[in-house]
């Protein structure tokens, strides 16, 4: 993990709370429960519900040591309280253009809640990194897999 702090926008730390708890006090316990319950049956070594038991545990508690070390690290920002909107900063949502015209939307948020289909590209991102800072009008140069392109700023919004 790297020093950078891990922002994150409040909905995304409820989201991974909500997935802690349920994880920590929903299915943790349970798979406690059926394990044991399958280790009192007899033999181990071929006991399926005793096998399938311990390795999904494993990952449970993977999972949980993951989410634990992102909210320890989680930097809570709230781009609604954005004190300088008429640049693109954390929680921007953007409308950018392309040589072609080809406009998208896109929503900064933090790099634990990107979801590419909706529009939402985390922070630490290629195309967010080199639209930091930029105002409307702004024509920014995006290094992508596909190649290099060119985006003007069309909008900026913050909720």
């Amino acid at each position: 993990m790297t020093n950078r702090p891990n922002y994150i926008t409040p909905a995304g730390y409820g989201a991974l709370r909500i997935e802690y708890e349920a994880l920590f006090h929903g299915e943790r316990p349970k798979l406690v429960e059926t394990i044991s319950w399958a280790a009192g049956n007899g033999d181990r070594s071929e006991n399926g519900d005793y096998i399938y038991g311990r390795k999904r545990l494993r990952e449970v508690d993977r999972r949980l040591g993951w989410l634990s070390k992102r909210m320890k690290a989680a930097k809570v920002v709230d781009p609604a309280q954005q004190p300088d909107r008429s640049r693109v900063w954390f929680g921007a949502t953007i409308t950018i253009a392309d040589e072609d015209d080809t406009t998208r939307v896109l929503t900064l948020v933090g790099d634990d809640e990107t979801d590419a289909g909706a529009g939402r590209v985390g922070w630490n991102a290629p195309i967010a990194r080199a639209f930091r800072g930029a105002a409307v009008g702004d024509v920014r140069r995006v290094y992508l897999p596909a190649g290099e392109r060119e985006y003007e700023v069309m909008a900026i919004a913050y909720p």
